[in-house]
């Protein structure tokens, strides 16, 4: 019996061990990768809302099986959607801050009317409107019926800069100047709700929590997207050898080039040679970042990007999207605790999806995509509120914050 056995496995045709290998990795798949993500929210109102109306969150999310790897989510989602999605016609303003600086501003309303509410789309570190995952987000929301309005930093989207400054992870000056702007040129009863991806989920998230208050007044909704929530640990974590060190070094030289094409060593004295043979965001950090906004470290720069322990600070209802196996951003960095006790701040966590990635299905369309999905069904619901509920379950919450928190200045 044993010899038979032994002869079998010994002259298995090629076949049988592909047919196991494939058995063994799609029961490993459908056990261990396919699952309902994680959702955390203090039970309430608000809770009971984003379930009811969110039906992405009660269904299984199901990862490219050909592409489980977070860092393969990561490069092919970006892939994918930059060879699929078109570039964008926006209506460009270039809007002046306070300061002299200068900012675009990329408007879409195609499809939209007088009444249409509007989300402001906060790129990541080194992002534009025309970056594959703003505009799969622009088009979902426009198809809906929403406008939107892309905030470009300071010296990027084909902007130079007209003052001696860029942006970071923490200032958020910028943004409310321009929520502001945004909320004034647009009718009385059109809801504004916001977004941010990456670092732009940072500076978004940071001026909910800085300014409680003002926000609350001009953004009915607000949403955030693989967010690196503690950046101490982002930092560590991409830093990792071998592929997430790669991922890192090429963010780096993306930085160096928006310094350059920013033209801000036209206007201040920089050494510029140090920063181009940076080789981790911490060193260009180090070289750059603290240096020009005066921060006397980098651990002082990181601890004021952080928004892992702000979120009792947020006041507009707030919803996040990240992944377990975020190699920007490791699973226990996430706030899940926070969240759990969190009336205005709802995560969702998935348990694959790598970086702004969460490819799905055997063939991922760029028409129907997960992060755009969940972006879509929350903000039509929390934006157009036709019935009024959303609104009503905000100020409930605003109400009963503000009572809790009345110590918290705007």
């Amino acid at each position: 019996m044993l010899d038979s056995l032994y002869n079998y496995w010994a002259n298995l045709p090629g076949y049988h061990v592909l047919g196991f290998g494939l058995i063994a990795y799609f029961t490993y798949y459908l056990i261990l990768v396919v699952k309902r993500p994680t959702f955390v929210c203090a039970e309430g109102p608000l809770k009971n809302y984003l379930l009811r109306e969110i039906p992405t969150l009660s269904v299984k999310f199901w990862p490219t099986f050909w592409c489980l790897d977070s860092r393969a989510q990561t490069v092919f989602a970006s892939v994918l959607r930059s060879k699929v999605i078109p570039p964008i016609s926006y209506k460009r303003e270039i809007y002046t801050l306070k300061d002299g600086g200068e900012v675009a501003l990329d408007w879409m309303d195609t499809n939209c009317n007088s009444n249409s509410p509007c989300i402001i789309i906060l790129p990541g570190l080194t992002g534009n409107s025309q970056d594959e995952y703003v505009k799969c987000l622009v088009y979902a929301a426009n198809n809906s019926g929403i406008r939107v309005i892309v905030f470009n930093n300071r010296g990027l989207g084909g902007v130079t800069i007209k003052t001696p400054r860029l942006y970071n992870a923490c200032n958020c000056e910028d943004l409310a100047e321009v929520v502001q702007h945004v909320r004034n040129v647009l009718p009385a009863h059109c809801k504004i709700g916001a977004t941010g991806v990456s670092m732009g989920g940072l500076v978004l998230g940071n001026y909910l929590a800085r300014r409680s208050q003002e926000a609350r007044t001009y953004l009915s909704a607000a949403k955030i997207i693989s967010v690196p929530w503690n950046v101490h640990k982002a930092i560590d974590s991409i830093e990792q050898p071998i592929l997430n060190n790669l991922l890192g070094r090429i963010l780096t030289q993306n930085m160096y080039r928006t310094l350059m094409r920013s033209g801000l060593h036209e206007h201040q004295e920089l050494d510029m040679k140090s920063i181009k043979t940076c080789k981790t965001i911490r060193e260009f950090d180090t070289n750059f970042t603290i240096k020009h906004f005066g921060y006397p470290s980098v651990e002082d720069y990181y601890n004021d990007a952080t928004l892992q322990d702000k979120l009792h600070h947020i006041s507009v209802p707030l919803l996040c999207l990240s992944a377990a196996d975020d190699p920007f951003q490791p699973l226990d960095a996430i706030p899940i605790k926070a969240a759990n006790e969190s009336s205005h701040v709802a995560i969702i966590v998935t348990a694959r999806g790598g970086h702004i990635g969460f490819l799905e299905g055997c063939f991922p369309s760029a028409k129907d995509q997960y992060i755009s999905r969940v972006f879509v069904e929350y903000f039509t619901k929390a934006l157009f509120d036709e019935e009024g509920e959303f609104q009503r379950i905000k100020e409930d919450l605003h109400r009963t914050y503000f009572e809790k928190h009345s110590d918290i200045k705007a």
